[in-house]
């Protein structure tokens, strides 16, 4: 192994050096880094999931900068891809805890956010830079990082740039347009929905919406149609079975302040529904980390003995084994605690500032080693989160910290920890990316904190900004994710949640495992609105017939390859349009109630179709054509 490991030559090997931490190159990679940010916190809002951006910012850097600057080196291709997933993972880890702070009203200033934004992400690149020698280096065999490497391969293939570019930006032109005008001009409905005759109160409903067509396309049909079985398990089983049982009964059931019966498909989503699928998702979410345990604690024991071996054997220091110095790492991670712990801006305290440096370097080990092994699309960030948010709840409350002082405080530490950890698996991707292209080490790290630094500077706007225009945990954005998040926190501090309906998702989430299928999939599916899942179940079809009828391997990853471009740009061209009509709603110049000019619901469907036909001709049209 260690011949092997010292036979690796990178793309760019050591002895040569190519323009790389260049002013064109940082310039490009805040652009990207905010582009791509509040795009992955506008989709996590939606749906509670996000997306890697590391793909569509090479295949976009490649455009700009060898395309349109005649710039041809492929490390500054790198510092663009690094800082732009930088900030798309800082935005996820952010999504998923602070808009928490917004459903309590207790609107939470950008620079709060912001603090805790970026001592998280510059936490999550301190303490997993000290493991880039042992994961990527030393285990080069052993650790594919399958989006790293996947990445490189972009990157070293970079004379495609320009056709794969206009993929993405074509992608983006017509996922912009159909968001214009619809919830900007407001031509069409973007949401229909319509009930089942004979069966009451069963619903069946579809967002119209390019983002959810394009996720549904990248993430696959097994996902998709997972996503869906939850949607269709609460809507067309669980609404009309509450429905029927409550037919005629005058009784009232908490949380609901009227009788069963009397209420519609709407309102029993939201006093039992959600409730059922809040316990879902959360046990989902630990079984998810329950079942990578024997990885956690692998993933610690071979760090520690690798960090060993490696203090043992030395390294002879070349440009591309050149890392920040661990004492300045450690250093940093050292000012930040104790920032954390005596600041006036979040008050967790001494204990908080622990919980999050223990929290912290496990959950940042473990992220790193694991999205080594099956990905970041699969690495349990929801899991290690709630089990943080569980275990410093539980001893803020032992502490008598209780109320909203108590909930925020526990948050914080939970949110910091999220930050942390979505950065530190998403750096390990690019680092892995930067070994196999040979970069230097140093300047991607550095890189990535520029990256951390302007998506933390400005995420707080952008959850500002959608909560003043769309409000995060309505109908538009429902943050199911926070919202998760707020009802663990609430029912361990003040004990008035509806634990009869927590304790059957939980226990409909371990029924859907032994069934096989991943509960937390099936869980979140469950938790959204039915029309959330449909278009994104239709986006995984459409990928299942383009992989099904491929002719060849290579043709279907092909498709693939050009499909994933494409829905990358219908998200991103959504995501942004989203902040425009955002930035003219809150002025009033633009009215989020107004009724659409055409109030069918053909029209939306027959449009939203027509999208889909333009995706399935994007994705077969390049294959073929390259086949010719």
């Amino acid at each position: 192994m260690s011949k092997d490991k010292q036979k690796f030559v990178p793309y760019v090997p050591a002895t040569k050096s190519l323009p790389e931490l260049t002013g064109f190159a940082i310039v490009l990679g805040i652009i990207l880094a905010i582009v791509f940010g509040a795009a992955n916190a506008y989709l996590g809002l939606k749906i509670g999931l996000t997306v890697s951006a590391s793909i569509p910012a090479a295949v976009i850097s490649l455009a700009i900068l060898r395309g349109i600057f005649r710039r041809k080196s492929i490390l500054e291709n790198n510092i663009v891809q690094t800082m732009t997933t930088a900030g798309e993972a800082v935005a996820a880890g952010a999504i998923f805890t602070l808009p928490a702070l917004y459903l309590w009203h207790l609107n939470p200033s950008n620079w709060l956010i912001a603090f805790i934004v970026l001592t998280g992400g510059f936490l999550g690149v301190f303490m997993m830079v000290p493991l880039r020698r042992l994961l990527i280096v030393n285990e080069h065999e052993v650790l594919p990082y399958p989006e790293g490497t996947a990445c490189a391969e972009v990157l070293k293939s970079g004379e495609t740039g320009g056709s794969h570019a206009r993929k993405i930006f074509s992608g983006f032109l017509v996922g912009g347009i159909f968001k214009a005008l619809g919830d900007g001009f407001h031509l069409f409905k973007t949401s229909i929905s319509a009930m089942i005759p004979g069966y009451k109160n069963a619903a069946i409903g579809m967002d119209a919406m390019p983002s959810l067509l394009g996720v549904g396309y990248i993430i696959g049909p097994r996902i998709s149609g997972q996503m869906i079985a939850g949607g269709l398990l609460a809507s067309i089983v669980f609404v009309p079975l509450i429905s029927f049982f409550a037919s005629g009964n005058p009784s009232v059931f908490y949380p609901a302040g009227q009788p069963v019966g009397t209420l519609d498909a709407g309102a029993i989503a939201d006093y039992y529904i959600r409730y059922i699928g809040a316990g879902a998702v959360a046990m989902g979410g630990l079984i998810t980390l329950i079942r990578t345990l024997p990885m956690l604690f692998s993933s610690i024991r071979d760090t520690i003995a690798g960090l060993a071996r490696q203090k043992e054997k030395g390294f002879k220091i070349t440009r591309t084994d050149f890392d920040i110095p661990i004492p300045y790492l450690l250093i940093g991670a050292v000012l930040l605690i104790l920032l954390i712990a005596f600041t006036p801006v979040v008050h967790v305290g001494i204990i908080g500032a622990i919980a999050i440096a223990v929290f912290g370097f496990l959950f940042v080990a473990v992220a790193s080693r694991i999205v080594g092994i099956v990905g970041s699309s699969s690495m349990p960030v929801s899991g290690m989160t709630i089990a943080t948010l569980l275990i410093t709840t539980l001893i803020f409350k032992a502490l008598g910290m209780h109320g909203m002082p108590g909930m925020v405080a526990s948050l914080t530490v939970a949110a910091i920890v999220c930050v942390s950890l979505a950065v530190a698996g998403d750096i390990s991707q690019d680092l892995k990316t930067g070994y196999l292209v040979g970069a230097t080490p140093w300047k991607q790290q550095v890189a990535m904190m520029i990256g951390v630094a302007a998506s933390g500077l400005l995420i707080g706007w952008v959850l500002y900004l959608f909560n003043q225009a769309y409000g995060i945990g309505g109908d538009v954005l429902s943050a199911p994710k926070a919202v998760l998040m707020k009802i663990i926190v609430e029912g361990l501090m003040q004990g008035h949640l509806p634990w009869q309906l927590i304790i059957m998702g939980a226990a409909l989430a371990i029924s859907i495992e032994f069934l096989g299928l991943n509960s937390l999939t099936v869980a979140v599916g469950f938790y959204l609105p039915v029309s959330t899942s449909v278009p994104i179940m239709i986006g995984g079809l459409i990928r299942w017939v383009t992989d099904r009828f491929a002719k060849t391997e290579e043709e279907r990853k092909e498709r693939e390859e050009t499909g994933t471009l494409f829905a990358s740009g219908l998200i991103a061209g959504e995501a942004l349009i989203s902040v425009v009509i955002a930035l003219l709603i809150v002025p009033g110049l633009i009215n989020p109630d107004a009724p659409a000019k055409f109030a069918s619901n053909w029209l939306p469907l027959i449009l939203f179709l027509g999208l889909t036909a333009v995706l399935w001709a994007v994705t077969v049209r390049k294959s073929k054509s390259n086949k010719a």
